[in-house]
Formats: structure tokens, sequence, C-alpha cells
């Protein structure tokens, strides 16, 4: 490769959604509606859950912790994406990129093992409802959700660091709307196999061994509840798990139609579709899911905002 081609770029353009003008200001109105319910259902869901007494249980305290991931890997790439509807050229500088990358590894990561700790705190409040104070004390709680945040750090780092340290060619374009991984890999002149072979690693690993781990979790479960006498015991172990199960379904198939799909399907434009609906929509839903089918989170949902009109009445 010429060295003439090699170059440090000060900044990337991104491409984004749609390069139609005509579907910038709806598009904008859109993503704009569904940023601000994420934004406000998961800093509700962090807030609400540290101040309610009744929610200071292990459950909530993984709550929480999701909450906060979402909240984190939205608004990590959310912002920018919205400002990059009503400006001319949607650019993004060499280090912004490098730092959105990192926090947005990080956090999708921790997500996914968050899920799979907060399988396991159903299994054990279904399975050995006896030991559950023991089992999930504060200090396991908080070992199940630490792990996750230092792994998923260095992760992040290790891959950006990769990444960011490689010759970059004259070409600055990303086909996405923030910086991901394998886009900016196209853009590299370095020999990219030893990263790439990183990222396809850790990616299958992270996805395999959360998954087994809820899989196993709910197996486990079902075997419980099927060997349960009351139907009425039944019905309230499945409703104490069903706001879990439909995040994971949610969050997992997405992640699956994009990472496991063949090669010769393989679109910028699907993996849009895809990164659209796990950057921005799950974050907005699991507070939503969370809150229509808990009837804890709503009774301190209407307690609390009870207590505000008081305040200011």
């Amino acid at each position: 490769m010429d060295k003439h081609n090699l170059t440090m770029p000060k900044e990337f353009i991104l491409m984004g959604i749609t390069d139609r003008p005509e579907l910038q200001a709806p598009l904008f109105g859109l993503f704009l509606i569904v940023y601000v319910i994420s934004l406000v259902g998961n800093l509700g869901m962090i807030i609400l859950s540290k101040i309610d007494s009744k929610l200071q249980t292990p459950m909530y305290f993984f709550l929480r912790h999701l909450a906060l991931t979402d909240l984190g890997y939205s608004t990590t790439v959310g912002p920018k994406m919205l400002v990059n509807f009503v400006v001319n050229e949607n650019t993004i500088s060499y280090h912004f990129c490098a730092t959105q990358l990192a926090f947005f590894i990080m956090f999708i990561i921790s997500e996914l093992f968050i899920l799979s700790a907060m399988a396991y705190d159903r299994y054990i409040a279904i399975c050995n409802p006896l030991l559950y104070p023991t089992i999930m004390s504060q200090k396991v709680c908080w070992v199940l959700v630490v792990t996750p945040y230092l792994y998923s750090t260095f992760i992040s780092l290790l891959v950006t660091i990769k990444i960011f340290n490689l010759s970059f060619c004259s070409y600055n374009v990303i086909s996405h709307f923030y910086c991901e991984s394998l886009p900016l890999l196209s853009l590299l002149c370095s020999n990219t196999q030893e990263i790439e072979l990183i990222i396809q690693i850790f990616s299958v690993f992270n996805l395999i061994s959360s998954l087994l781990i809820v899989l196993v979790s709910y197996l486990l479960i079902l075997g419980a509840i099927l060997r349960m006498n009351s139907a009425e015991s039944r019905h309230r172990a499945f409703s104490t798990c069903g706001s879990h199960l439909t995040v994971v379904v949610v969050f997992y198939g997405t992640l699956i139609f994009m990472y496991v799909q063949p090669q010769s399907s393989h679109s910028y434009d699907t993996d849009k579709v895809a990164s659209i609906f796990y950057t921005l929509v799950i974050p907005m839903l699991n507070p939503l899911i969370y809150n229509l089918r808990n009837k804890d989170v709503k009774y301190a949902l209407n307690k609390n905002w009870k207590k505000v009109c008081n305040i200011f009445s």
C-alpha cells in the first residue's frame, strides 16, 4: 500500500440512517421521541429503585443496573445521531469516534451479563426461596454486576486501542450512523486479521456464554414450576420472571439476527435497522415492559408521584 494513502484522519463522515432529505425531519422527530422516552424511563427506573424501600431487593438492584446500561449505550449513540439529522455534514472527530466505540462496547457487553445475572437471580428466587436471602447477599449482587463492568471495560479498551492504533486509508466515510467496529475495519489499510479474530472470538464467547446462563437458569426454573402442585404458585412463579424473559427474547433475538445471519444476506442496511432497534428501541422498551408488568414498580411509581404532587401542591 502506498504510504501517501495512509493517514490519521482528524474526523470521519457518518453516512447516517438515510441520505434522503425529505426523511430527515420526520426521522429526527421520531427518534427524538424514542430517545426522550428511553431517557425518562431508565432514569426514572434508576431513581425509583434507589429511593423506594419496597424496591431494595436483589431483583431491583439488577434492574437498576440494566436501566443504567440501557441509558449508557443509548446516550452514547442517540444524541449524536439526532444532531446529525439537523447538520449539513455528518462528521465525528477522530477522538470522539474512538470514545463512542469504547463506551458502546462497554455498555452492550455489560447488558448481556447483567441479563444473565438477572436470570440467575430468578432461578435462586424460584428454585431455592428459603436460601434466597443468604445466597443473593448484597456482596454477591455487587460481584455479579462489577465483574461484567470490569470485563466489558477491558474488552472495549482492547478493541478500541487495537483499531485506532492501526493506519486508516484516506477514505474516511463510515457506512453507519455511529462508530461501530465493523464499518471502521473496512477503512483500515493495515492488516486487520488480528483485530477481526479478537472481535469474532469475544463476540461469540460473550453471546454464547451469557445466553447459556440464561437458558440453563430458565430450564431449571421451568422444571421447578412444573413440579409445583398449586396453579396459583405456578402462576406467581411465571409472573416473577415474565418481564425479564420478554426483555431477554427481544434483546438476544436482535443480536442473533444481526451477528448470526448468513454472510450472503449481510448488508449495511440490515445492520442499520438492527442497530436502531437495539441502540434506541430496546432501551425505550425495557422500562416500559417492567413498568407495565410489575405491580411493585407501578405501586412505587404511584406512591412517589403522589408525594411529589403533594410537595408542589
